[in-house]
Order: structure tokens, then C-alpha cells, then sequence
């Protein structure tokens, strides 16, 4: 199958960041796990649950990026001058 919807939706699976879309995947998670996650985070579907946790996986890992250049970059900011004091 050949056709140009048949290309997207290839893409799509492979490579949703790509095509701008999402992707349906099945995941076996632990019921009680996940109602946890959604009572901590007040996500109210599996859906907003799974996608708040990756987003702050993602975000978190790249904090913990940063922080080997902690100390080894000099700024040379004056707050006072930042803040129009």
C-alpha cells in the first residue's frame, strides 16, 4: 500500500514528534500504582497521568544535565542591576 495516508501513518508511529501527532501504545501498569499517581498528580485519566510522569522524567533529567556545569560558569551577574536597583 503505497498511498500518501498510508506514509503519514507510518510516519506517525515512527515518529510522532515528526508528524506532530501521538502515539497509542499499550502499557501494563499496576492498578494500584497508577491510581496513586493519578491521586498525587489529580489527573483525572490514565492518559494525563502517564503524560504528566514523562514530562517531569524528561524535565528532570535535564536539570540533572545542568548540574555538572554547576560552579564552572561564571555569570557575572549583578542581581541588583537585573532587578533596577
Amino acid at each position: 500500500m503505497n498511498c500518501p495516508l498510508y506514509l503519514f501513518l507510518s510516519i506517525k508511529r515512527l515518529r510522532p514528534d515528526i508528524a506532530g501527532g501521538v502515539m497509542r501504545t499499550t502499557v501494563e501498569l499496576p492498578d494500584t500504582l497508577l491510581h496513586q499517581a493519578m491521586r498525587a498528580t489529580r489527573a483525572k485519566t490514565k492518559t494525563e497521568v502517564v503524560r504528566f510522569a514523562l514530562e517531569e522524567l524528561i524535565k528532570k533529567s535535564q536539570g540533572s544535565a545542568l548540574k555538572k556545569y554547576k560552579g564552572k560558569i561564571d555569570l557575572n551577574i549583578d542581581l541588583d542591576e537585573l532587578r533596577g536597583r
